[in-house]
């Protein structure tokens, strides 16, 4: 089963990001998945992973919550 790792910036105050966005991954996909855990990180990090593979980095993309839960649904 597919497992979610949610790494956010501690010093960046992106703690309340990460839950929501792990909120909306497990209230879409919450059958598909058998894990939406956080980590965290420093230096800006906010990024997204589906079983080791990333799917979403807020270096590269526009954060996007939607967005973000589509790219999960793809890659599950």
């Amino acid at each position: 089963m597919t497992t979610v790792e949610i790494e956010y910036c501690v010093p960046c105050g992106h703690l309340d990001r990460a839950m929501d966005l792990q909120r909306a991954i497990l209230q879409a996909l919450e059958r598909d998945v058998e894990a939406v855990t956080l980590r965290t990180g420093d230096g800006g990090v906010f990024r997204v992973d589906v079983d080791g593979e990333t799917v979403f980095d807020v270096a590269d993309d526009e954060f996007d919550v939607d967005e973000i839960v589509r790219s999960v649904r793809q890659r599950i």
